[in-house]
């Protein structure tokens, strides 16, 4: 098992400007980053790989389709073209930042919906290219670790039990899901069965807190959920996701409107706290 944070609490293009908080991050214990890899080139990618070297931090990194002419799910070849170009961009750069998972929501683009549930061409064109993706993914050391979002955020992919629909459509040992603390409180009838139900696909995870602020400090079960995760013999990334105000584009995307933690110190060690607490714990 590995602690890790994801960077977007600083911002969405992590560069070597960002140093003194990887720094801090180290001094806190965590072993590595999970970088935001949403514009940008592999050169830039490359470049903070070797900031993060220096320091001895491990990665990962999450992208995201950036909007519906690049959705894999489209009915339009041509816009699926383009969706398989996303993808192997951010594999590039995945592969140039010495990154082992790529997560995140890269199934269709954020806050598009079509007013139903996704239909079976959508599902089959989606795990078409996510097959192509895993594999071009493997032969870059990449593991391809799709998010489940939430209703309000998506219409694609929601839930575990559609995660594992999905994997089982993609037929790739290449590609996994993600089990996402604040996603599943907000999805799943128990949020912590559903972690041994869907064991064989959960690949990568993140602890987010039910209002994405510290984790520990509102009502979703990490005691239970880290006994849960060390009990299917989980032994990746444990990846704090949390979010602020900090940069104004961020918090409008991620609909943070107030103050969720008193500063970054404080939220890096009370999270790092908390994992090896309940971790030693669920031992």
């Amino acid at each position: 098992m590995q602690i890790g944070f994801n960077l977007l609490v600083v911002g969405g293009a992590i560069t070597s400007a960002d140093r003194p908080v990887l720094e801090s991050l180290k001094r806190h214990g965590y072993d590595g980053v999970e970088v935001p890899v949403m514009g940008g080139t592999a050169a830039d990618c490359a470049a903070l790989g070797r900031v993060l070297d220096e320091l001895g931090l491990a990665r990962t990194y999450t992208t995201i389709i950036p909007d519906p002419d690049h959705s894999p799910m489209s009915a339009d070849p041509a816009i699926r073209r383009r969706a398989r170009d996303r993808l192997a961009w951010a594999i590039d750069c995945g592969h140039a930042l010495g990154a082992t998972v790529m997560g995140g929501p890269y199934h269709s683009p954020l806050g598009v919906f079509s007013g139903s549930g996704p239909t079976e061409g959508e599902l089959a064109n989606l795990a078409e290219a996510l097959h192509w993706a895993a594999g071009r993914a493997q032969e870059a050391g990449i593991h391809l670790s799709i998010e489940a979002v939430n209703r309000f955020e998506c219409y694609a992919l929601n839930t575990m039990e559609q995660a594992e629909a999905l994997r089982a459509r993609v037929g790739h040992p290449n590609f996994g899901f993600m089990y996402d603390t604040f996603h599943a409180n907000i999805e799943e009838r128990d949020p912590v069965a559903v972690i041994a139900a869907h064991a064989a696909g959960i690949t990568h995870v993140h602890l987010s807190e039910n209002d994405r602020g510290i984790p520990g400090r509102g009502h979703v079960p990490f005691p239970a959920t880290l006994r849960a995760l060390r009990g299917i013999g989980y032994d990746g990334w444990l990846t704090v996701e949390a979010f602020g105000r900090a940069l104004p584009d961020l918090a409008a995307a991620t609909r943070v409107w107030r103050d969720l933690f008193p500063d970054l110190d404080t939220l890096f060690a009370e999270s790092i706290a908390l994992i090896r607490r309940e971790w030693e714990a669920a031992a």
